[in-house]
């Protein structure tokens, strides 16, 4: 069983409710199909009649609730709890009401604020910016949480034999442009708990760079190992090695030669990326040219399950997306209880 039939599996377990606020884009509606056939998540689409009419074309999405917000009955306590949350920015009623019906997502992520859905997918036809800033402006960042990172499940079919796994998280690729230490170790921390609780595997997280152990010195490499330093003494539990160059994390017999005696280099299956150009880069070079499914960016230390996708994502992509969303639900409904 692939990885994210696994995914899909887990989440027919225990069915949890998924809005897709972006009613305006053809993929939703062809993830819409397949995932209600599929009967991974119940989903929510969020638009008027006529915005429905407009995009959906032949697609069959016979058991999604269709949700406008202007005929929704708890509207007006909505537009009273988004008031009440942003008032220290002095958001009034009616700009309230204006900014959840020119923005569904504002909407999206107050259905799940109000307990109304699970989780939010989007992001198809939106920047990073506008599908995060509403959940983080609403749901604000979970207990604990020093930030909030974006990661990419990377599952990868064609690749060099001498590579052991096969499913790893990629961090921060989406969200913190060039974390420091202390924020890498955050998201060295949150990467593992969301590597272990998606693919089920132990966590072996490898914090990458142009050096390994010591083979080259620069600022940047300083950045790297002060990274790994406070993980090791704030996360003792995590197990963690750096700095590494790719091929080390990764190739055993190159972790032979270059970072002798490590837990991680050559078995790593998180890698923790020393800012957000390389982690994109890397993300994007292995799914383009290696031929990798990339599902995210997702989200974590957010207080609430909202994802973003990739304006260059398929369909295909957007029915992974809901999956995993779904599957996190769980997770954070276990962790509630």
């Amino acid at each position: 069983m692939s990885f994210i039939e696994g995914i899909k599996e887990k989440a027919r377990e225990n069915i949890k409710t998924i809005v897709l606020p972006e009613s305006m884009d053809e993929r939703t509606y062809a993830a819409a199909e397949i995932t209600l056939k599929e009967k991974n998540a119940n989903l929510i689409i969020i638009g008027t009649d006529e915005e429905i009419a407009a995009h959906k074309g032949n697609y069959d999405i016979t058991g999604a609730k269709i949700i406008d917000p202007r005929k929704y009955d708890r509207f007006d306590e909505y537009i009273d709890k988004l008031t009440e949350l942003r008032k220290s920015k002095g958001m009034t009623k009616e700009q309230a009401r204006d900014i959840m019906l020119k923005d569904y997502m504002y909407f999206a992520v107050m259905m799940v604020k109000m307990g109304d859905a699970d989780g939010v997918v989007s992001g198809a036809c939106h920047s990073s910016a506008n599908t995060l800033r509403p959940s983080l402006q609403i749901l604000k960042a979970a207990p604990g949480a020093k930030l909030v990172s974006g990661f990419f499940l990377m599952v990868c079919h064609h690749m060099d034999p001498a590579v052991e796994n096969q499913t790893f998280v990629f961090s921060d690729c989406g969200l913190n442009q060039n974390p420091s230490p202390e924020e890498m170790a955050s998201i060295a921390e949150q990467s593992a708990e969301s590597f272990e609780s998606l693919v089920g595997k132990k966590a072996k997280l490898a914090f990458l760079s142009h050096s390994t152990h010591g083979s080259a010195k620069h600022a940047d490499v300083t950045k790297v190992t002060d990274a790994v330093k406070l993980t090791h003494e704030l996360h003792p539990n995590l197990v963690c090695d750096g700095e590494l160059q790719l091929d080390a994390a990764l190739i055993p017999e190159v972790a032979a030669s270059k970072a002798p005696g490590s837990e991680v280099a050559g078995h790593a299956n998180v890698l923790i990326f020393p800012d957000l150009d390389a982690g994109n880069i890397g993300y994007k070079l292995v799914q383009r040219l290696g031929g990798a499914e990339a599902y995210g960016p997702l989200t974590q230390g957010i207080a609430g399950c909202v994802n973003d996708l990739s304006r260059g994502c398929s369909a295909k992509d957007i029915v992974g997306v809901i999956a995993i969303t779904a599957v996190q639900a769980q997770v954070l409904e276990g962790d509630r209880k």
